[in-house]
């Protein structure tokens, strides 16, 4: 595996995602911001943070998968999410849960939450951008 999961002393540990990741593989591969559509292009889970979550997270897999990875290779993600606040977070960790059940695995890289005015769609609440490293 090409990606080591990290908690260095001295940083909080935050259940939700490592800290650090090393990448030791020599396969980059970045995966474009992925929304709540299903492979016909029709939004999931239309008002419901949660659902989309979970169909951004599935929709990463499923590119991982394309290229011969998984979640365990993601080096770091970058959520976007229309009109955070920290009231939110409570349902993108339930939509997280879900992806990872349905996915068999803990997505837990380093991520980094932002809050936008919108997206590119006004049905989408969130997009999910990822980078893993793979080994050749």
């Amino acid at each position: 595996m090409a990606i080591t999961l990290v908690n260095p002393s001295g940083l909080p540990e935050i259940g939700a995602y490592r800290q650090v990741s090393v990448a030791t593989g020599s396969k980059l591969v970045f995966i474009a911001g992925q929304v709540a559509w299903d492979a016909d292009g029709a939004t999931v889970g239309a008002g419901d943070l949660a659902a989309q979550v979970e169909q951004c997270y599935v929709n990463i897999g499923t590119a991982l998968t394309a290229v011969g990875g998984t979640f365990e290779d993601v080096a770091k993600l970058t959520v976007y999410v229309v009109d955070w606040t920290p009231e939110k977070l409570p349902l993108f960790l339930e939509g997280v849960a879900r992806a990872a059940a349905r996915l068999g695995t803990t997505p837990v890289p380093p991520g980094t939450l932002v809050g936008v005015a919108a997206l590119d769609v006004p049905d989408h609440l969130v997009e999910v951008e990822a980078t893993a490293v793979l080994d050749s």
